[in-house]
Formats: C-alpha cells, structure tokens, sequence
C-alpha cells in the first residue's frame, strides 16, 4: 500500500476530529446552557400537599386487585408488554425464549418440560401461586436474581392483576381466587 494514500487518510480523520471538537466549541458559545428558573410545568395537587407525597400511593391488597381484575385487559397487556414475543399461551404451546404460560397458575415454578430454567428461578422452588406472580411481575430480577429473563417488570399493581387474572383464565381449572 502506498504510504502516501496512509498519510492522506490518517490526515482526514485527524481533520475531522478537529472539526467535530471546534464544532462542539463553537455551538456551545453559540447557544450557552442555563438551568430554568421555574419548573415549565406546575403541578397542581388536591389538598395543597406536596407533589412527591402525593406520587406515593400504596397499591391496594393483591386479592383486591384480583377481584377487580379484568382477565380480557390482562391478555391486552401481554400483548402489549410484548410477552408474546417470547411466550406462548395455548394449550400446547410450544416453548419459545420464554415457557409456554398455559395452566401456570398453582403449577410448579420453573418445572415445565422442555425448558432450560435459569439456576436462580429453579433455586426459587415453589409453585406460581398469586402472590409468587405478583412478585415475579413486579420486578423478575428481583424475584429471582440472576434469572435470563430481561424484562424489566410490571410497576403497575392494577396491569399485574389484569395479567394474573389472564393466566388464571388459561386453565381448564382454574385455581380459586385468594
């Protein structure tokens, strides 16, 4: 190779990168950065109380929510959570990334034939039973620290009662509600 065409290209990167640098500097004292000195958004809350008190609300007891749930908006959270992607949740279903969900309310936890469970979630023991879900969607790594499953969890405590009362309704027996 020619070391001139070398020379030629290092010299353009190196040009670049000082272009870039100079950019950044001048677009910088172009536009200089300020902090606000009001928030841009008020937040009114009932009462007069302060907004990061009224943030905290405590979820309502898990049988509650069961009782309230809706097993149809569950099956639309599952679709949208994108659990499709990597469960299935049919009377025979295939194992995909994830076990197949059919009749997993009361089964044993991380038993299901044909699936490669994590340590941690076999470690766990147990059965699914609402509690164990609820706190399984809540947060999985959590529940079972070092589980392979990635997602992040369900922070609200009225979708994960949808969700359960869902896999609930995929059993041809389903367990009583607690």
């Amino acid at each position: 190779m020619d070391t001139m065409l070398v020379n030629k290209a290092t010299a353009a990167v190196l040009l670049a990168g000082i272009a870039f640098f100079l950019a950044g500097r001048v677009s910088n004292l172009l536009v200089p950065e300020h902090m606000l000195e009001k928030s841009a958004i008020k937040v009114e809350v009932a009462g007069g109380a302060a907004p990061a008190a009224a943030a905290v609300v405590a979820d309502e007891p898990l049988p509650v929510l069961l009782a309230k749930a809706d097993a149809a908006a569950g099956q639309k959270a599952t679709m949208a959570l994108g659990c499709v992607a990597c469960h299935s949740f049919n009377e025979g279903g295939k194992n995909g990334v994830g076990p197949n969900l059919y009749n997993v309310v009361g089964h044993a936890s991380a038993a299901r034939d044909g699936y490669a469970y994590s340590a941690a979630l076999k470690g766990k023991g147990g059965e699914w039973s609402y509690d164990n879900l609820a706190a399984w969607l809540t947060k999985p790594a959590t529940y079972a620290a070092g589980t392979k499953m990635t997602f992040a969890g369900i922070p609200d405590a009225k979708v994960r009662a949808n969700v359960i009362a869902y896999l609930r309704s995929l059993s041809p027996s389903p367990v009583p509600l607690p």
